[in-house]
């Protein structure tokens, strides 16, 4: 071994040694960084929570800002992280920018997604606990996200829906009035007075539990047909109580037409021998 290689080697270990002890305890700093960071970060957001809870704030703008506050401080956290490294968070940041254009060229749904969120919230069409059929799905609202929105449908099926595909599509918002109509068609054979049915039907479907005063039960004729004339059937109700009413005027149907011996409609049909 030559004088310069011996001269050299210890030179190598002491600077691989001091470089392994610099990046154990900066690595040692980071992780106690890390873990210290989330317990703050839960700390802020629970605090953040307890005070938004008695505010009559929409339940879910409050939703927003605190999962706004958690990826924001998350964020710092990661930058306070990579400056335990030495890392320029500069040239990072403009790293970051420039992959954040990219990837929001490639994703153009999920940032539409985001936009839509924030129409939801701003204009409010519904809110998290309302009755709507949004983009073909009829449902509980269950949670306004900041890129989808999850209802629960009658089938108890939790669906998520983008929320660009809610906000450009046709929402009908059930709970948005203090009631809402039960329309019903009834065929009457053609030997029953409609007068005679329709007074019938009004005394009884007026009984039904949770249907309300005013407006008053509508029972019209709507049209005439081969069978007979058909009567429109339309009590009002609160929405929570529209299934139970549907079913329960199905059956005042059927028991108001039964007990006054109604005969089923038919089709008359006139058969030629050829």
């Amino acid at each position: 071994m030559t004088q310069i290689e011996t001269d050299i080697l210890p030179t190598l270990v002491k600077t691989g040694m001091e470089t392994a002890v610099n990046l154990g305890l900066k690595a040692m700093g980071a992780i106690a960084l890390w873990f210290i960071g989330r317990w703050v970060i839960g700390l802020i957001g629970r605090a953040i929570t307890r005070a938004l809870l008695h505010n009559a704030m929409d339940r879910t703008i409050k939703t927003w800002i605190g999962s706004i506050v958690t990826i924001g401080l998350n964020i710092f956290l990661v930058i306070a992280i990579l400056n335990v490294f030495g890392i320029e968070t500069t040239s990072l940041a403009a790293l970051v920018a420039a992959a954040g254009l990219a990837v929001g060229a490639a994703w153009s749904g999920l940032l539409a997604n985001f936009a839509a969120g924030v129409f939801l919230i701003l204009f409010k069409p519904f809110k998290v606990g309302d009755f709507i059929t949004a983009a073909g799905v009829t449902g509980t609202v269950t949670e306004i996200g900041m890129f989808a929105t999850t209802l629960n449908t009658l089938e108890n099926v939790r669906t998520i829906i983008g929320n660009n595909a809610v906000s450009t599509a046709i929402i009908q918002n059930y709970s948005a009035n203090p009631y809402r109509a039960v329309d019903l068609r009834v065929q009457l054979a053609a030997s029953v007075s409609p007068d005679d049915a329709m007074a019938l039907l009004l005394k009884s479907v007026a009984a039904i539990p949770n249907v309300i005063a005013n407006p008053a039960p509508v029972i019209e004729i709507i049209e005439f047909t081969e069978s007979g004339p058909k009567l429109l059937v339309r009590p009002f109700c609160h929405n929570d109580h529209y299934w139970q009413v549907v079913y329960d005027t199905h059956k005042a149907i059927a028991a108001t037409f039964g007990d006054a011996g109604f005969p089923q409609p038919s089709v008359a049909r006139a058969v030629k021998n050829v």
